[in-house]
């Protein structure tokens, strides 16, 4: 029984070790030699920390005479100078020499990343556009390509994160830093705010959609399109009639507002509200009604006025964007 109990003990850590959101399953090129890093790192330190606790433990446990002038100053020289500035050098080297390669540029996508409070303004820049491609709350890439990533800032200092696919990044307002991604295996991985941002920084999520190269020049093309709605005409007049147009951009119709997230193709998106709520009827009426409950100082201000049918009916609207 005890052994068991061991077992499940000794196996708790390791349920954090894989999954969408983990720097120990890399899904990209980037992470991978980060993963890579971690592990030398990790094998480097434990050599280290055996070699000086076993000459320790052989000197108080197994020969405790008297040690020669001669020999004391030979393991204070030998195990206490030399062998970590080797050790900790060789580590150096092997980290900086990656450096070149984190940083070589992109095959020619690009795609510029805002982080507001709270949630993330994406727009896509492929090779030679005169114009972007502006989504929200989602970023989508090509599977074998590497994108570049131009990172900045809202009002606030944030940090863009994806653990599978690199390394973390700051995003300073009135600055732009460049994060390239190379991921190779397709899926759904999700990202995070890593800077404290203000009260709902914990709620500022994103997925990152990876998809073969053909999938996401089909996605891009339909992207760059007007919306197309599928959901009832009276949602489209609650959307109209409640000026939601003056924040929001839905392509394609008479809301061009820059304030808050494109929604022009919010129905074909992973997740709602920046990686919090899925994308169903229900969790946009929630949304709606009263999103400060949802995200905490959300500036998008509530319509607990509206009856439950406009809602559904706007809801319905919403989530036919495509």
């Amino acid at each position: 029984m005890r052994a068991k109990t061991l077992a499940v003990i000794a196996a708790l850590p390791l349920a954090g070790c894989g999954g969408p959101q983990s720097v120990l399953s890399p899904a990209g090129a980037e992470a991978a030699e980060l993963s890579r890093l971690f592990w030398v790192m990790l094998i480097g330190a434990v050599v280290l920390w055996v070699m000086l606790n076993g000459l320790f433990f052989y000197v108080t446990r197994i020969r405790t005479g008297t040690i020669s002038h001669r020999v004391a100053e030979g393991v204070i020289i030998g195990g206490g100078i030399l062998l970590p500035l080797v050790g900790v050098t060789a580590l150096l080297s092997f980290g900086l020499n990656m450096i070149p390669e984190q940083r070589a540029p992109g095959d020619g996508l690009r795609i510029a990343i805002t982080g507001e409070q709270w949630w993330w303004r994406v727009e896509y820049w492929p090779e030679g556009a005169q114009t972007p491609i502006v989504s929200a709350n989602e970023v989508r890439l090509p599977a074998g390509l590497r994108t570049d990533l131009d990172l900045t800032a809202g009002k606030v200092i944030h940090s863009f994160w994806v653990p599978a696919l690199a390394g973390k990044l700051d995003m300073f307002p009135g600055r732009v830093n460049r994060l390239p991604v190379e991921p190779f295996k397709p899926g759904i991985y999700r990202g995070q705010c890593a800077e404290f941002c203000g009260l709902s920084h914990a709620l500022m999520a994103f997925n990152v959609v990876v998809l073969p190269e053909e999938e996401f020049d089909a996605w891009l093309e339909r992207e760059a399109a007007p919306a197309a709605p599928e959901g009832p005409a009276e949602g489209r007049r609650v959307f109209e009639r409640e000026g939601c147009g003056a924040c929001h951009t839905v392509r394609g119709t008479r809301a061009v507002g820059k304030v808050g997230p494109d929604l022009t193709h919010l129905g074909s998106r992973t997740s709602l509200a920046a990686g919090i709520l899925p994308m169903t009827e229900e969790a946009l009426i929630r949304w709606v009604r009263a999103p400060d409950q949802i995200k905490p100082g959300a500036k998008m201000p509530r319509y607990t006025h509206l009856s439950d049918e406009d809602l559904a009916r706007l809801a319905q609207w919403l989530e036919g964007l495509k």
